[in-house]
């Protein structure tokens, strides 16, 4: 119903920028919040940052505050995340999730979304 397509990742040094881009299409109009996951190697796969569509604000990790923001395009159905200051630990697959339906999942809930992009991959070096 939803398809979602991540890009934007690739390789940086640390302290260095990259701007994460997620482009939903389908039957976007029920949208009720997006946000990112991201999964390192040998770990299990963490929420970094969600939005309501609807407004309000943002919710980040404890681990990225400060650093990443984001931010979302309603007329072009579009999600982003701008990652400054990027630490080698940050170093992992991006996904973007969408929240289509109606649930009581909290948002760092991965159960809380119902649609996945197939994730890129940001890689950070020291």
């Amino acid at each position: 119903q939803v398809q979602l397509v991540e890009s934007g990742g690739g390789l940086v040094q640390a302290g260095g920028s990259l701007r994460l881009s997620c482009a939903a299409s389908g039957r976007t109009f029920i949208t009720h919040a997006m946000g990112w996951f991201r999964q390192a190697p040998g770990k299990e796969r963490e929420f970094v940052a969600a939005i309501s569509w609807s407004g309000g604000m943002p919710y980040y990790a404890d681990s990225v505050k400060g650093r990443f923001t984001l931010s979302r395009d309603n007329a072009k159905n579009t999600l982003y995340l701008q990652m400054n200051n990027l630490k080698p630990e940050d170093t992992a697959v991006y996904y973007c999730a969408g929240k289509y339906y109606v649930n009581s999942y909290y948002y760092q809930d991965r159960r809380a979304y119902s649609d996945w992009g197939q994730g890129t991959q940001v890689t950070v070096s020291s």
